[in-house]
């Protein structure tokens, strides 16, 4: 199987074109876990899969290294788009992608021919607590607090395409993420698990986030994470509505307009080769 590898600002994902595999679609998440291992294969924090799509111009399917299945993913988003118009699969500077998280339209921002950045419209998220989801009575999960281990941290969660959780922090440390953000994921207040970002506020403009991801634990970024970072900070005043949001593997830009959260940012290649099935 021919792949490619890529990153989004340090999340790295295997690329593949399914349209015309000998995978079975049920055994995509048993190829993830192969292909992500980090000792024994190429190595991500995911897998990408092309696919045909009815209701877009192409699909992408996406899995966590863990083998799980994720609606979205928003580095794993432009990572996708590279790959499907550098190999000529999409060959228009404006499309749309099928996700389980509905369809994302992409811009790609070209010179030259090549792609410079590329702006996602993320989607509006949602505070309710049913939609993350969260174990509870109340309508939104906004500066509530949980125990985890030794510590009480207030938190808010945000349906982000997935479940997505946030803390604000007056520094990041990177032995809190690991030990913390492992508990938070797996708290009996999220069925679901969640993604779990600790938030470092600079400025109105600017934000520092880590992100313990569901399913692939800590990543150098996190698209979804970094948008949903930006919408709660907005939401409680922190911020305005156009922020740099910068990851230990780089930075991203998030603008709200109209209801919706625009991501733009770049997305690299880094090698390509066969895999074996």
């Amino acid at each position: 199987m021919r792949f490619w590898k890529l990153h989004g600002i340090g999340n790295d994902f295997v690329a593949i074109d399914g349209r015309e595999d000998n995978i079975n679609p049920a055994d995509y998440g048993d190829y993830a876990k192969r292909a992500c291992h980090r000792k024994f294969s190429v190595g991500a924090d995911g897998l990408l899969v092309v696919k045909n799509s009815d209701v877009a111009d192409v699909e992408m399917v996406y899995y966590n290294s863990d083998g799980s299945r994720a609606a979205m993913c928003g580095n794993g988003l432009r990572c996708f788009v590279k790959f499907v118009y550098d190999n000529n699969i999409i060959k228009k500077d404006e499309f749309d992608v099928y996700t389980l998280d509905g369809i994302k339209k992409v811009k790609l921002n070209l010179k030259d021919g090549k792609i410079e950045t590329i702006k996602v419209n993320m989607g509006q998220g949602s505070f309710f607590a049913k939609d993350v989801p969260v174990d509870t009575k109340i309508d939104k999960f906004i500066e509530q607090k949980i125990y985890v281990l030794d510590r009480e941290y207030t938190v808010t969660s945000i349906l982000m395409g997935v479940p997505h959780t946030v803390i604000f922090v007056d520094e990041l440390s990177m032995d809190e993420v690991c030990k913390y953000g492992a508990e938070i994921e797996k708290h009996p207040a999220f069925p679901q698990k969640t993604n779990v970002n600790f938030v470092q506020i600079i400025d109105e403009k600017n934000i520092l986030v880590k992100t313990f991801e569901r399913g692939c634990g800590y990543t150098f970024g996190c698209g979804t994470g970094m948008t949903a970072c930006v919408m709660v900070s907005n939401y409680l005043g922190k911020v305005g509505k156009s922020v740099n949001v910068t990851s230990e593997g780089g930075s991203v830009q998030i603008d709200l307009e109209d209801g919706f959260a625009y991501m733009m940012g770049p997305a690299v290649k880094i090698c390509e080769g066969n895999l074996e099935v």
